[in-house]
């Protein structure tokens, strides 16, 4: 059961979740010699997940509502193919504690840090006091809950403004307002509230300072079962529009082997005192002096796990499974060596030129590039139809060099060679910024590419070939 320090043969894995996270773990179980299921609502029929996994199951209708987010069909289809395990990838349930303490009482193997670990590093003010107890640095602001409008106001003048106005339970880049003035806090915070309630059926908020100009900085963990715990460097997820990433490299062009040290130390003495086990990410705000602040934790795997794999190259999936049955880690921080770079692009039927605006439809043709250095982990295949109701991502494109220019030199061939027809996607926009002066000489900040698209550069330099 989660939590235990014993071991517990894992044999069948159920995957809730679908895409190329789905096809990425059921990956990792068969070359552990495990058997996998999938699920798959009636819109993912002919996914890729359902033909590579041992068996498939539908459960349910195509809003994820109707099914990837059903616990209780999920817990039904786990009996009904005798899995014995659960891995919840990332999205959808995979940071739900509710989800995993029910797995956990119906005699399954979460693959995933225990349920309490969950709730307390999912709600932001005890992950930031949990952060306070291990002396990191925290980004100035409320010590907790703010539920009353003239106590949040007397806390704001005290940090100064601009201030966040954050949901507790929010999450992705959601619930988030920012005040500039008294005036803009006292309208926001009340909207604030009222979104949070909304969104995710919490209105707590907290107040937390703006950092001006910051980069994002993420650093891998793993916890085991037994208090071993390491890190596996940082990434860089500088690069996204309205706080959805779009490119990750790593190692981080601004982070030096000292701030480095330093940022692994804290992500590991967080989840250390959380009494995690399993793959995290701890990110970090890193501002213009060189200063960090601790953000938040994400108790899951990563969409960019990739860069990390190939950078150290460990297997996280495999990881996160052999420590959720028992396992020690088998590795210790001195053993862990970083080689190379490495930089993830996210390939997304979004279009650039109508301020990414979804593109779901039939991928007429894919064909994804190749050759030294390139990994393509993708769910899509040509004559695939994507479909509207879930993440938009086709693919993520990951290239190593031994050094960031290199890197960028094997992208730009393989942004070349990636070709899809029939629905926009992100590609020419990953083309644009491999040609961009800042974005190469690493001059940028957390806001950069909403500024461009604010001042309108890339709808007129971001067009499909």
């Amino acid at each position: 059961m989660t939590g235990q320090k014993v071991l517990s043969n894992i044999q069948k894995v159920l995957i809730a979740n679908r895409g190329e996270i789905a096809v990425r773990i059921i990956r990792a179980c068969h070359d552990l010699g495990i058997q996998t299921v999938a699920v798959y609502s009636t819109a993912d029929a002919e996914a890729m997940h359902v033909h590579h996994a041992d068996e498939a199951i539908c459960i349910g209708e195509a809003p994820a509502t109707k099914s990837y987010l059903k616990i209780a069909n999920l817990i039904a289809a786990a009996e009904i193919t005798g899995a014995d395990a659960i891995h919840p990838g990332y999205g959808f349930l995979s940071e739900n504690a509710n989800f995993a303490s029910i797995c956990d009482s119906c005699g399954l193997n979460f693959i995933g840090p225990s349920a309490q670990s969950i709730a307390l590093l999912g709600d932001k003010s005890r992950a930031k006091a949990t952060a306070r107890s291990v002396k990191c640095p925290v980004i100035p602001g409320s010590e907790g809950i703010v539920q009353d409008l003239d106590v949040g106001l007397k806390e704001a003048r005290k940090f100064g403004f601009p201030i966040f106005i954050k949901a507790v339970a929010g999450g992705g880049g959601k619930g988030i307002r920012i005040a500039y003035s008294e005036e803009d806090f006292i309208n926001k915070f009340v909207a604030a509230r009222t979104e949070a309630e909304v969104s995710f059926n919490n209105p707590e908020v907290y107040l937390e300072k703006m950092i001006i100009n910051p980069r994002h900085v993420e650093v891998q963990v793993f916890g085991d079962k037994h208090d071993n715990y390491i890190y596996l460097g940082e990434r860089d997820c500088t690069i996204q529009r309205r706080r959805q990433k779009l490119i990750e490299e790593t190692p981080s062009p601004n982070v030096n082997p000292s701030l480095r040290k330093k940022l692994g130390q804290c992500a590991v003495d967080i989840v250390r005192a959380a009494k995690y086990h399993s793959a995290g990410t701890v990110e970090f705000l890193l501002d213009e002096k060189g200063d960090f602040y601790f953000m938040e934790v994400n108790t899951r795997i990563q969409v960019e796990h990739t860069i990390s794999e190939e950078l150290t190259g460990i297997d996280l999936v495999q990881q996160q499974i052999k420590i959720a049955r028992g396992e020690k880690l088998s590795l210790k921080q001195k053993d862990i060596e970083f080689r190379g770079h490495v930089m993830e692009f996210r390939i997304n039927a979004e279009d650039p030129v109508n301020n990414f605006a979804p593109s779901p439809g039939l991928l007429e043709h894919y064909i994804p590039p190749g050759g030294p250095h390139v990994r393509v982990d993708s769910a899509c295949y040509g004559g695939y139809r994507i479909p509207p109701y879930y993440d938009s991502m086709i693919a993520k494109l990951i290239v190593k060099g031994s050094s960031r220019a290199e890197a960028i030199a094997h992208a730009q061939r393989a942004l070349r060679e990636f070709h899809i027809t029939g629905i926009h996607s992100t590609i020419p926009f990953h083309q644009y910024m491999l040609k961009d002066k800042r974005f190469l000489n690493h001059e940028y900040t957390i806001n950069y590419i909403d500024q461009l698209l604010a001042e309108g550069v890339l709808l007129s330099s971001s067009s499909n070939p």
